[in-house]
């Protein structure tokens, strides 16, 4: 069935939503908070604990190339559970996606935590341990992008940004938390007793999160918008397929408009962790400990400037606005080296803080600006389809990327990286028209 919405469809749309304010903002942060509790807490464990109980023993460093493939596993996972979460968002609701999407993630986290060690099942070990973290990739790949319609699409007039901005704060509170319970791991077990047991504590505690997101999604009314369409018969049969055949220029510029959003997020958490610990001349030499309370300090600046920059958004525009805050990335991405060479604490401190301070800045408004490129019968298969796929453009290579460029070039060209995918969004920036003017 065609889809068209009509003027008069929009207007009616665009009446109050029936949910709270303050149930928006839990409902929205909640999966995006579990989403980076999860990857902070899985990729300490796939580096430090994984290798020795899922792997066979022989090969360190194979084990822990293993290892690390079960953290890539999500990142392919994603996309293809953006098109089908997507799929049944557009064509079903966002609410009930969003209950779906949320649980399929938290039942993954949950066995991992659960799951028996390569001494007791054998080879059946990594098999499960793969196939749990697939399925968090596909419970993760419709979590954001119906997180994001949840918000902007229950917003009041002239601040969807700043809705848009509640789902993206769960990325600093799950990363401070994901920070601090690996430190309070670390000061209360052993070594030995973090590698027997303690490292499943926080995935069975995650349940916890998932239980009480579940609960007020459960009790949300669907969004205004969606409920209209529904209402009227005008949903899309294949959102997948309108998408590529009607829309494929706008999933393509929403893809590169977040990818140096990805690229910054990952060379200031897993490439600072790995660069500020490691040894002298490889890397700083920062006691592990030390790094992480460091981090938790920064990650502070993230969670400020995330709803900085929505209202900005709301105010001067998307567009304008993430132009202003590419450049400042590149900027950053060109004086960040010379910063952090001398490596006292002082200096790296500075580092992380603006380099944090600048990922809440452009972090905040995609969750207005990716919505906003889509027109309501795609919008949710389109933004989680463009947020997914430059992840993998983004993220999954920029740690790895940017510690062979280090190792062979030099610091310098960490930030020569990191300033070559903020051009690529500037140029995708540079190409998109203002959104934050139209009607959802």
């Amino acid at each position: 069935m065609q889809a068209t919405i009509t003027p008069e469809l929009e207007a009616d749309a665009e009446l109050v939503s029936q949910n709270s304010r303050g149930k928006v903002i839990i409902a929205s942060l909640i999966g995006t908070a579990i989403e980076f509790f999860d990857f902070y807490i899985y990729a300490t464990a796939a580096v430090i604990v994984f290798p020795h109980i899922f792997f066979p023993q022989g090969d360190p460093t194979a084990a822990t190339l293993q290892s690390l493939a079960t953290f890539a596993i999500a990142f392919v996972a994603r996309p293809i559970g953006s098109a089908l979460f997507g799929h049944f968002g557009d064509r079903v609701g966002r609410k009930v996606t969003l209950v779906a999407s949320l649980l399929t993630m938290g039942v993954s986290t949950v066995i991992i935590g659960l799951l028996p060690t390569y001494a007791t099942i054998g080879v059946f070990a990594p098999i499960l341990l793969a196939l749990a973290r697939f399925g968090q990739g596909l419970g993760l790949g419709g979590e954001w992008g119906g997180a994001a319609l949840l918000a902007t699409e229950n917003a009041p007039p002239k601040k969807r940004a700043l809705y848009g901005s509640f789902p993206q704060l769960g990325a600093p509170i799950g990363f401070f938390f994901a920070n601090g319970m690996f430190l309070l791991l670390s000061w209360l077990l052993s070594e030995q007793q973090f590698i027997d047991w303690g490292w499943r504590v926080p995935f069975l505690l995650s349940a916890v999160l998932v239980l009480i997101g579940l609960y007020v999604r459960v009790s949300l009314h669907e969004t205004p918008v969606f409920a209209k369409i529904a209402k009227a018969g005008k949903q899309v049969k294949v959102p997948i397929g309108r998408l590529f055949s009607k829309h494929l220029k706008a999933t393509i510029l929403g893809t590169f408009i977040m990818v140096a959003t990805y690229t910054l997020f990952y060379i200031m958490t897993v490439y600072s962790l790995g660069y500020g610990t490691s040894p002298k001349p490889a890397g700083l030499g920062i006691a592990r400990n030390d790094f992480l309370l460091m981090l938790m300090i920064g990650v502070i600046g993230f969670g400020v400037m995330v709803p900085i920059a929505g209202q900005l958004a709301d105010k001067f525009g998307r567009r304008k606005s993430m132009i202003c805050i590419t450049r400042l990335i590149i900027l950053f991405a060109l004086t960040f080296p010379s910063v952090i060479s001398g490596g006292s604490i002082g200096t790296v401190m500075v580092f992380l803080l603006c380099g944090f301070s600048v990922m809440g800045l452009t972090f905040g408004p995609m969750g207005a600006l990716l919505p906003e490129l889509f027109p309501t019968e795609v919008r949710y298969t389109g933004a989680s389809f463009s947020y997914n796929v430059s992840s993998i453009l983004g993220a999954s290579v920029a740690p790895y990327i940017a510690t062979w460029l280090a190792t062979h070039y030099g610091l310098f060209y960490v930030g020569v990286y990191l300033a070559s995918m903020a051009t690529l969004t500037l140029i995708a920036l540079l190409l998109t028209k203002e959104t934050g003017n139209q009607s959802l």
